[in-house]
C-alpha cells in the first residue's frame, strides 16, 4: 500500500486518473479494495493535494459507478461460466446469488443503497448477480447512480474531514496514552504501597 501512496504522490498531476484506473480494475474482480482506494484518495485530498479535491472526488465517483457496470456485464455475459473457476465459485456461492437476486427483484433501489455501504466484495457480488439475473440495465444504472452518489459522497467527505483533523486526533491520542500511563503508574504504586502496609501491619500484630 505504501508503494501505491508513493506512486500517487510522485505523480500528483495524474492522481485522479490513477485512482480512477485502480477502481475500474476492481470492477473486473481483481483483488483491489475500492474502499481502501477511496479512503486513501480522501486522505491524500485532505493532507497532500487539497487543490485536487474536486478532481479526486469525481474520479472516485465516476470510477465506482462504471466499475459497477463492468461487474454487471461480466455477470450477464460470462457469469455462469465464471462460476466454474474456484475463485469465483468461492466469491459467489450459489446460495448467496439466489438470495441477492431475489432481494434485488423485490426491493430494487433499496438493495443497491444498502449494498453500496457493505464492503469486502459484497458490492461486486451484488452487481454480478444483477447481471446474471438479466435485470433491466437501464433501471440498474439509474438506481445505482443514486446509490453510488450517496455512498461516495458520505464516505469520501467523511474520510476527508477525518484526514483534515488527523493531527488534532493524533494529539488527543497522545494525551490519552499519557493519561492512561499516569493512571497505570499511580495504580501500581498504590498497590505496592498497600501491600507493604499490609505486610508491616501483619508483622506488628
Amino acid at each position: 500500500m505504501q508503494q501505491i501512496v508513493n506512486f500517487i504522490v510522485e505523480n500528483r498531476s495524474f492522481a485522479p486518473w490513477i485512482s480512477f484506473g485502480l477502481i475500474l480494475l476492481a470492477g473486473f474482480n481483481i483483488p483491489i479494495s475500492i474502499d481502501v482506494i477511496m479512503v486513501l484518495t480522501a486522505f491524500l485530498a485532505a493532507t497532500t493535494f487539497p487543490e485536487l479535491t474536486p478532481h479526486l472526488y469525481i474520479s472516485v465517483l465516476v470510477g465506482t459507478y462504471f466499475s459497477a457496470w463492468i461487474c454487471y456485464w461480466m455477470g450477464r455475459k460470462v457469469g455462469v461460466k465464471l462460476l466454474k473457476f474456484r475463485y469465483f465459485a468461492k466469491l459467489l456461492p450459489k446460495e448467496r446469488l439466489e438470495k441477492m437476486a431475489a432481494f434485488y427483484e423485490k426491493h430494487g433501489l433499496l438493495t443497491l443503497l444498502i449494498g453500496r455501504f457493505i464492503p469486502f466484495g459484497f458490492r461486486n457480488c451484488l452487481f454480478m448477480t444483477t447481471g446474471m439475473s438479466k435485470a433491466n440495465f437501464a433501471k440498474f444504472i439509474w438506481r445505482d447512480a443514486l446509490a453510488c452518489s450517496l455512498w461516495v459522497s458520505v464516505c469520501f467527505f467523511s474520510f476527508y474531514q477525518l484526514g483534515q483533523s488527523y493531527e488534532i486526533l493524533l494529539k488527543k491520542v497522545k494525551m490519552l496514552n499519557l493519561f492512561i500511563f499516569l493512571v497505570f503508574g499511580v495504580t501500581v504504586i498504590a498497590v505496592v504501597c498497600y501491600k507493604k502496609y499490609r505486610k508491616n501491619r501483619a508483622k506488628v500484630e
